[in-house]
């Protein structure tokens, strides 16, 4: 457990991270996890960065409520729950390292060929695009209970929608609320004591709010070009840090 120093220095990277993903709409959540992961061990830091990223995640979406599309939100969710319960099934059958560098290898793929996400080669693409959501909610929910952050696994089939940055945001965040959800609820189900950790998460919980609001603000001023770009740039260091860490830490 962190000491007095170190609750504040994770408050301050709450609201860093959470200014992150309001701009970015990722990375932040991963950013958060890794600092987590300083003090405790995955089985405690998954459960509390889920708490913490259901909150971040919901004021975004509160934030963006204008721009979400709650069409591509319902396709994407569905999965989640039964996924996540045959990921739990799986955690210790399948290392998390080899889970990690496989996430790391599709985001990749997914980020700069993202033409494989659409079904249909006649359809109009955000229609189009739609039809892979399910299968993106399957993959995100099995991994989710075992990887902690997978937002890069989502983000290239939200951005296959072509959305406008707002709606990426926003579309992002309510896809991620029924996805912490549904993580949290398969660990309260296998006897996570969240009560224990009550007091810290809720004040972690409120950093991001505040991030997330200062987040918001910024992305007014990013032009929808560069939003994209750093998006992607952003989504590929994710990957290739996941894709290398798990690679080398399998044949160590």
């Amino acid at each position: 457990m962190p000491d007095l120093a170190g609750w504040g220095l994770l408050t301050a990277i709450a609201v860093a991270t959470s200014i992150v993903s309001g701009v970015m709409g990722l990375a932040g959540g991963m950013l958060l996890l890794a600092a987590l992961l300083f003090w405790f061990d995955p089985i405690v830091a998954i459960p509390v960065h889920g708490v913490v990223q259901l909150v971040s995640n919901g004021s975004r979406a509160w934030f963006q409520r204008a721009h979400v599309r709650w069409d591509a939100v319902w396709r994407f969710a569905w999965p989640l729950l039964p996924a996540g319960a045959l990921g739990l099934i799986a955690l210790r059958a399948v290392p998390a390292d080899a889970a990690r560098a496989a996430i790391g290898g599709f985001v990749l793929v997914a980020t700069w060929r993202p033409g494989w996400l659409r079904l249909g080669a006649h359809a109009a693409a955000g229609r189009d695009a739609r039809r892979g959501l399910p299968a993106g909610g399957a993959l995100v929910g099995f991994f989710s209970t075992s990887i902690g952050a997978t937002g890069p696994l989502l983000a290239p089939f939200v951005l296959a929608l072509g959305l406008t940055p707002p709606a990426t945001i926003g579309t992002i965040a309510a896809c991620q609320i029924f996805q912490h959800a549904s993580k949290l609820a398969l660990f309260g189900v296998t006897g996570f004591d969240f009560g224990r950790f009550a007091l810290p998460a809720l004040a972690l919980s409120a950093a991001a709010v505040v991030g997330s609001a200062i987040g918001t603000r910024l992305l007014d001023h990013l032009p929808a070009r560069a939003f994209a770009i750093a998006v992607r740039v952003v989504l590929s260091a994710l990957a290739l840090q996941l894709a290398i860490t798990g690679l080398w830490t399998l044949a160590a």
